[in-house]
């Protein structure tokens, strides 16, 4: 085509510059735009919201918006694309701000894009202001719109509107259901989620689908609601096309090591471990993670070390923080209280809160007061220290009857603005929580 001239014409030109697009070939897309410009046919603005488009298609805001400056009357379509093409590529407030600046009415793909611009600075007042022009000047309602918009709600903390527009709206779909209990669950209204998902089975207005399943069920971990998380395991059973949720890999193998070392089963983790090496799955860190949990609860020191050189030695994987803390807790679980600190000295990186919070721990189970100052110092220089290490220095303080030195500590975090927060916990009685 691009060797006959007389084949060149409206057409031929976007269709191919589509084809770019599907096939992710820029060069050829970019010997189109010579060919445009040869040809004439640059003014077209039909063919120049296809060169915008193919430019946001390959991430290349720099070409896209040369694009854009070209066209003498941008239209809605140039508009937002433009917008699309700011937003995917990391410009988010520049998104909003070239939406601002618009000279023509935007359509409902416009409003999309800006309100995920809004979701994602937590601009709670441009959003209701954008979500007002929706429903001043949009006729009909638009299911992904409106979804969209839930999503912003419930991503800037406004659940009350959030439940409002969905009680409201005219149609929902399973990504109605799916944003509504996900925001519920992240926000910690985790009751409120596995309610919703009840009445989602229930009333049938939507199945449910895997990002579902996984919201509802990690509200009834956060709860450990086991009776409600068997009941959605059911659930997954009578559902052909949700099989695939049983199947066996490195994440589902991972977790139920995690869940065995956190209930202190430690032979059967490693029992767990050795058939996923026979099944021909390789561990990844978070395995490692329930694996050194495992021996650090069972006592099973020279496994949990065998463990973590294995780790780094064989799989090649490089220990975070969190493996590291696994070790420390291990030793210190054990008395070991010398080498847990010398452990740590060692460590590649700095030890955070999680590393000397285990420390202190062991200081404070096994009576070590002097080693509780060497720690005091090292969360003095650590830049990363949770409030509770603190909590746990200065109960450490307090059963050697080191009362002053324990109220210096709650002093310290009062200083730093840290704030133990209150504690809450469900049950289950019968069928609620």
């Amino acid at each position: 085509m691009l060797h006959h001239p007389t084949s060149h014409n409206h057409y031929t030109f976007t269709y191919g510059l589509k084809a770019c697009c599907l096939l992710h070939s820029p060069h050829k897309g970019q010997e189109i735009q010579a060919h445009v410009i040869k040809s004439g046919h640059i003014s077209d603005t039909f063919i120049q919201n296809s060169l915008l488009h193919f430019y946001v298609i390959q991430s290349d805001i720099v070409s896209a918006t040369r694009v854009f400056n070209s066209i003498p009357i941008p239209d809605v379509v140039s508009w937002t694309s433009m917008i699309s093409g700011l937003f995917k590529c990391g410009f988010v407030e520049e998104a909003i701000v070239k939406f601002m600046s618009m000279d023509v009415e935007p359509n409902s793909t416009t409003l999309v894009t800006v309100l995920s611009s809004c979701s994602a600075l937590r601009a709670i007042k441009f959003g209701k202001a954008v979500h007002c022009h929706c429903l001043r000047n949009l006729q009909e309602s638009n299911l992904i719109l409106d979804n969209v918009v839930l999503d912003f709600y419930l991503r800037c903390g406004s659940l009350v509107s959030a439940r409002y527009l969905f009680v409201n709206m005219r149609k929902r779909d399973v990504v109605s259901w799916t944003i509504m209990v996900g925001g519920y669950a992240q926000r910690g209204f985790c009751e409120e989620a596995v309610k919703l998902f009840q009445q989602l089975v229930q009333g049938r207005e939507a199945e449910p689908n895997e990002a579902t399943i996984v919201n509802v069920l990690s509200a009834c971990s956060s709860m450990c609601a086991l009776s409600s998380g068997c009941q959605v395991h059911s659930y997954i059973s009578t559902r052909q096309d949700l099989k695939a949720l049983d199947c066996k890999d490195i994440i589902s193998w991972s977790t139920n090591i995690s869940g065995l070392a956190m209930n202190g089963h430690g032979m059967h983790v490693l029992q767990l471990f050795s058939n996923m090496l026979v099944n021909g799955v390789s561990p990844d860190g978070v395995t490692f993670l329930g694996l050194l949990a495992a021996c650090s609860h069972a006592g099973l020191i020279d496994q949990g070390l065998m463990f973590f050189n294995a780790m780094k030695k064989v799989y090649r994987i490089v220990p975070e923080t969190q493996h590291y803390s696994c070790l420390v807790d291990m030793y210190g679980r054990a008395g070991l209280l010398e080498e847990a600190e010398a452990f740590i000295k060692e460590m590649p990186m700095e030890a955070d809160g999680s590393v000397w919070g285990g420390l202190l721990n062991a200081c404070k189970i096994h009576g070590n007061e002097e080693m509780v100052e060497r720690i005091r110092q090292g969360l003095l220089n650590s830049t990363e220290v949770s409030i509770g290490t603190y909590a746990l220095l200065s109960n450490a303080y307090a059963k050697h009857d080191r009362w002053d030195d324990s109220n210096k500590v709650r002093d310290e975090m009062r200083k730093m603005g840290l704030k133990t927060p209150p504690g809450c916990s469900w049950i289950e009685v019968a069928p609620s929580i």
